[in-house]
């Protein structure tokens, strides 16, 4: 070894298998190694010296039962990180309140564009549709009893409450959610996020604040965009159908009150709320591959979609027992 000039660790693993060898004896001799190589060789030589314990067959039941406790256990990490994400989030909002100039505006007006009014051509399109289905479906079984005015009652009660933000939620949550993942997740990759503690700035306050309050500002006003454009919807297929437009508002006038409309209004920024943490919190998870990428956005959508579910459910409960 005393002409070789330049030495790693991929050649010392080389030159320790070879001295190894594969059980039988063998008879290798390390000569005129260069002072600057030993402790690599020595370091390379002390690993993996001792055998790797035997693998213990687990039995079909325990196997199951090991499983559904790492599916807990990764359940209350999850929970933990969006309870840390909601406590820091709330600590720099009500700093900002106090200085608000930390609010960065510029960021969450860009922010607004990209999740608001950039949204709104698909929104209206998919409540549209969606409202005409409700009313041709309405109108078809309806029909057969004569209870044509119903189908108002259906569509206008229907799309306030529950399916309007419903609908707009888990297309946010798919449109925009699993675009804060991605833009966070290759953040991190490319060590950006890292830069930024670098450079004594928190990250969560100019990259996750801006992004939340523009989601709960947003979303309800998508909302009511994504209601009214349902409600059009069911009038158009009422007009085929042969209402008349003029009954058809009439009818929705005394079939819908204020607190339907209400009730929608409330739960649009709670699940606001929940898409962004969800896929702010994932985006940091992202671990450094396209890999780890791929599978937090695709876990973001996920579990936002469900969690908005969840919460719609819950709301419903508390506004019935509440009366609304």
């Amino acid at each position: 070894m005393g002409d070789v000039k330049e030495f790693d660790t991929y050649g010392a693993w080389i030159l320790e298998r070879l001295m190894r060898g594969d059980g039988r004896p063998r008879q290798v001799s390390l000569v005129r190694l260069p002072e600057k190589f030993h402790d690599l060789v020595e370091d390379v030589r002390r690993t993996n010296r001792s055998a790797p314990a035997p693998l213990q067959r687990i039995v079909w039941p325990l196997a199951r039962l090991a499983d559904i406790g790492r599916g807990v256990e990764a359940a209350g990490a999850e929970v933990l990180r969006l309870a840390a994400m909601v406590g820091a989030l709330v600590v720099l909002f009500g700093a900002a309140l106090l200085a608000p100039r930390r609010f960065r505006l510029t960021s969450i007006v860009h922010h607004l564009d990209r999740v608001g009014l950039r949204s709104v051509p698909i929104i209206i399109l998919i409540t549209l549709l969606i409202g005409s289905i409700i009313a041709q479906q309405g109108f078809f079984h309806f029909r057969r009893f004569g209870a044509d005015d119903y189908v108002v009652d259906l569509v206008g009660i229907l799309t306030l409450r529950e399916i309007g933000v419903l609908i707009v939620s888990i297309m946010v949550a798919g449109r925009s959610g699993s675009s804060y993942t991605a833009e966070l997740g290759s953040m991190k990759m490319r060590e950006e996020i890292d830069a930024l503690r670098t450079m004594g700035r928190n990250p969560l306050e100019v990259l996750v604040l801006p992004r939340i309050i523009a989601l709960v500002v947003a979303l309800p006003l998508l909302a009511l965009i994504g209601a009214m454009a349902a409600l059009i919807g069911g009038g158009i297929v009422a007009s085929i159908y042969g209402m008349e437009p003029n009954l058809y508002v009439a009818r929705l006038r005394e079939a819908v009150s204020i607190s339907d409309f209400e009730v929608g209004m409330i739960k649009a920024p709670f699940m606001a709320l929940v898409i962004g943490l969800v896929a702010c919190t994932e985006g940091f998870q992202v671990r450094g591959s396209a890999e780890s990428l791929g599978a937090r956005t695709t876990s973001s959508v996920v579990k936002a979609i469900f969690l908005v579910i969840v919460l719609d459910g819950i709301f419903a409960m508390f506004f019935s027992s509440m009366g609304m």
